[in-house]
């Protein structure tokens, strides 16, 4: 189990991308875990083929737990996907062997591969057919070696008609129809779970549009839109089904109908909404607990003039698309990574009682959920993005955020946050640094204020910008500049 945070100490598989003989490269996302603060994908760290599956769904475990074994084959072979015989899976150290041979010995991957077993399917796929509902095991793979292809996935799920099941014949003894629903487990994607829970939608009361039944997120959109539509307008009892023998006067004499029952909404692991927003509101008060009592912060503010970028920005916004267009918000984040750039001080870790000054430039910025409480993904070298890149980077984390589809890396990663309430309206914040972070930048709301510059008095748009600094890595000095050089790059917008 990888640690995705500072504030990590355990994690729960709410699902498994791969199955044992799956291949896998490096990167290849095999799990989703569901942390105190939300769900995210999980990489593989190596190459090599999946033996065995550690930690089961929905089991919680400790950051640094093995929650699979993989094991080494030749990098020539694509995709194979041995079969381990009965109890080898069982044995801790043994290696899975790739031949039929009942003899103990471990026989070289690339010697000869089981000629019966399922095809080949790369994580990514599986996971497309997990999404769509098809079953990989009746599918004839087009691919190398009989591999099965995301087209063979999508034209099975787009050719298949709905009494196809029944073709097929019974499933197997010990094996469920595809697309069959496991007793007690509704079938649904990730995003629709997530979402269900925002929205106290019971996947369980509904019937699926998706493949095979399974719940999809405009399911859960449309159930909750008609749900809202009652209690706005209740239904036409006022007068007509109630019985009122003497109550002729105003509706305002009635009693008001009680509101309807919203059933608790529950998470991806099962966890009701509300303790999940008491744990994730736990797991922030603790670890911002931990920053205060061992960060000895210090605290800069400085009012940056915004009116060179304000008016670079129109301009180039009149040439554009609406859908294309600058917000301010995308300069002032660029402008505060190339500042980590030239101010390392403030861009890095501290552990083991050390600096470590990083050499890319990972921009956390806040994205607030919808359920309550923050998270503080990574856009990473956002130095190195042009402000279109930038912006397009943003929406895409923001939104996997609040859908709890972000990667481990976009948590863990983070050498400086940033974190922007100039739209609900505040002037200024001082922030609390994420540890092992040393510093956070705060913005405030893009506004007019009066301005007076070589005798005269005028109007700009302006910013305030504070900043949050462990005083154990850099100084007021320091930190000064770091807010000087977002000030200093902000009047030259054209090169940001």
């Amino acid at each position: 189990m990888p640690s995705l945070g500072a504030d990590m100490d355990h994690g729960k598989i709410v699902e498994w991308l791969v199955k044992p003989g799956d291949y896998v490269r490096r990167g290849d996302l095999v799990a989703v875990v569901d942390t105190n603060k939300t769900v995210m994908d999980i990489e593989s760290f190596q190459e090599g083929v999946v033996a065995e599956l550690l930690v089961g769904l929905n089991q919680t475990v400790p950051v640094g737990t093995p929650v699979a074994r993989i094991t080494q084959t030749p990098a020539e072979v694509p995709g194979p996907k041995p079969e381990a015989p009965p109890g080898a899976a069982a044995r801790p150290g043994a290696v899975v062997p790739t031949v039929a041979s009942p003899a103990p010995e471990t026989a070289g991957p690339s010697s000869t591969r089981q000629p019966p077993g399922p095809p080949p399917v790369a994580p990514p796929v599986r996971h497309l057919a997990h999404r769509l509902g098809v079953d990989t095991d009746r599918i004839h793979g087009t691919g190398r070696d009989g591999a099965i292809t995301r087209a063979d996935v999508e034209h099975a799920a787009a050719a298949r008609p709905g009494p196809s099941r029944t073709a097929a014949g019974p499933p197997e003894q010990g094996q469920s129809e595809p697309g069959a629903v496991e007793p007690g487990r509704v079938r649904a994607a990730p995003r629709a779970r997530l979402l269900a829970a925002e929205l106290g939608v019971d996947p369980s009361a509904l019937a699926g549009t998706g493949p095979d039944g399974a719940i999809t997120a405009q399911d859960i959109q449309l159930t909750a839109q008609a749900r809202q539509t009652p209690p706005a307008a209740p239904p036409p009892e006022p007068a007509a089904e109630r019985p009122a023998p003497e109550k002729t006067g105003p509706t305002q004499t009635t009693p008001e109908p009680s509101a309807p029952e919203v059933p608790v909404p529950e998470s991806p692991g099962g966890e009701p909404a509300a303790g999940r927003t008491a744990a994730l509101r736990r797991a922030i008060g603790s670890l911002m607990s931990r920053s205060k009592q061992t960060i000895p912060h210090y605290y800069l503010s400085a009012t940056l003039d915004l009116r060179p970028a304000m008016d670079w920005m129109q301009h180039v916004n009149a040439q554009r698309p609406v859908a294309a267009r600058l917000v301010p918000s995308a300069l002032l984040l660029k402008a505060a990574a190339l500042a980590a750039r030239d101010v390392p001080e403030v861009n890095g870790f501290y552990v083991d009682d050390e600096f470590r000054p990083s050499p890319a430039v990972h921009l956390g910025v806040a994205v607030a959920l919808r359920q309550g409480g923050l998270v503080a993904p990574a856009l990473h070298d956002a130095d190195t993005l042009t402000l279109d890149e930038l912006m397009a980077q943003l929406r895409d984390l923001v939104g996997r955020a609040r859908a709890g589809r972000l990667q481990r890396a976009e948590m863990a990663d983070p050498t400086v946050t940033v974190t922007n309430l100039g739209d609900l309206g505040v002037d200024s914040v001082f922030g609390v640094i994420y540890p092992p972070q040393v510093a956070l930048l705060g913005l405030g709301r893009v506004q007019e204020q009066p301005w007076a510059e070589n005798g005269m008095l005028g109007v700009r748009h302006a910013v305030t910008a504070t900043l949050s600094a462990d005083h154990r890595v850099s100084d007021g000095l320091r930190g000064g500049r770091y807010l000087a050089r977002i000030g200093e790059l902000l009047q030259a917008p054209e090169e940001l």
